[in-house]
């Protein structure tokens, strides 16, 4: 073996270095996100940086189309998908092409089917693990533990999601912001939708209380990740050893999809004060579970794992007890929990949980989470 072929054998055990992603974070269609993102990207072509285009959507706005004129493109994909040709992005020629950089729009977007992945941000994922750096665009209304908030606002159910985590792991997040007065500005301009579709969008999503709602997510989003790095160099400089206790947070869920928003609220809390938190289910031993309840159990589980939550189930025939005891056993400071579906009269014959746990716990605090799909029933985890 020659020193050379030694070295190139070497070489490929090493392990690569990831990406960095840069993610420019808005709070609606029409704030300027990848018109930002273009503008970077043409900024660091004339110093020279190796930066090319994987899939930008222009939305036919020539302002951002005149940007994408001198940066190389990646071909896109072409599939063909119920007798209609869509374009993707290629991920697998963008890592054969190896750029430093590559720009990446819509994060969230869904693939059709035929595609590398499923959704956009797990080709990004593949990208970022080949060590390309990218940058990319994405709304806030798109990630998942924002998902009821989003939908109690606007009143529109978001399908589109992608994992916190990516912004979390995301190297820098710009937020691109403008007001919301300014955004209506343009959309009545023509500049966000074709003129036809502007009253309807006026109507609906563009109404100023959701923009001003919106807005207000986006920044709390954006100084979530400045707390994150704000942490990062004190503990890395070793500015103060003096920290709190961890916040602990317990999330009682049962077998509906209701839960979700249950284990949101919870992620929501613990990510805040950088705490742990779990979802706990109570079985009833010999108590089957129809089949849309099993589903909607594992359609929740999957969510407090992607969320970075622990899943926990117990068995016992009194939750109450197993809640408590289980708060006790692992020092849990929240606890997040519905409304009961039970009577008031119910509650005032068998007891109410929720009171149960108050009565029966110390320093716990609990967090009573309506449910918006039973008005003021729901269910105790």
């Amino acid at each position: 073996m020659t020193d050379d072929t030694r070295g190139e054998d070497l070489a490929s055990h090493v392990p690569r270095t990831r990406g960095c992603h840069k993610i420019f974070l808005g709070y609606a269609a029409g704030v300027g996100k990848t018109y930002t993102m273009l503008s970077e990207a043409r900024r660091r072509h004339a110093r020279g940086e190796d930066i090319v285009i994987g899939f930008v959507e222009p939305h036919r706005r020539p302002e951002t189309q005149a940007l994408l004129e001198g940066l190389e493109q990646v071909p896109t994909k072409k599939i063909t998908y119920r007798d209609t040709v869509f374009e993707e992005l290629d991920t697998a020629a963008v890592i054969a092409r190896r750029p430093e950089w590559v720009l990446v729009d819509e994060l969230a977007h869904t693939n059709v089917p035929g595609t590398a992945h499923d959704k956009r941000w797990q080709s990004v994922d593949q990208i970022l693990d080949e060590g390309i750096n990218v940058v990319s665009t994405v709304n806030v209304q798109h990630f998942e533990s924002l998902n009821d908030t989003v939908a109690q606002i606007t009143g529109v159910c978001v399908r589109e999601t992608l994992p916190d985590r990516i912004i979390e792991q995301a190297d820098e997040v710009v937020l691109v912001d403008i007001t919301p007065e300014a955004l209506v500005n343009r959309l009545k301009r023509g500049v966000i939708y074709e003129p036809a579709k502007v009253p309807t969008a006026l109507a609906h999503f563009f109404r100023k209380g959701n923009l001003v709602a919106l807005r207000e997510l986006a920044l709390r989003k954006t100084a979530e990740e400045v707390d994150d790095e704000l942490t990062e160099f004190i503990e890395e400089h070793d500015v103060d050893k003096t920290w709190g206790a961890q916040e602990r947070v317990l999330v009682a869920v049962t077998p509906r999809l209701a839960s979700a928003k249950l284990v949101r609220r919870g992620y929501r809390l613990a990510r805040r004060m950088e705490g742990r938190f779990w979802v706990v289910f109570v079985r009833a031993p010999g108590l089957s579970l129809s089949t849309k309840e099993e589903e909607a159990l594992a359609a929740v589980s999957s969510l407090a794992r992607e969320l970075g939550g622990e899943v926990v189930e117990l068995s016992g025939s009194d939750p109450g007890s197993e809640i408590i005891e289980f708060a006790r056993g692992h020092q849990v400071t929240f606890i997040v929990i519905g409304q009961s579906a039970r009577s008031r009269v119910d509650e005032v014959l068998r007891g109410s949980i929720v009171n149960r746990i108050m009565r029966e716990t110390r320093n716990i605090d609990i967090v009573v989470v309506a449910d918006t799909d039973h008005g003021s029933s729901g269910g105790d985890g």
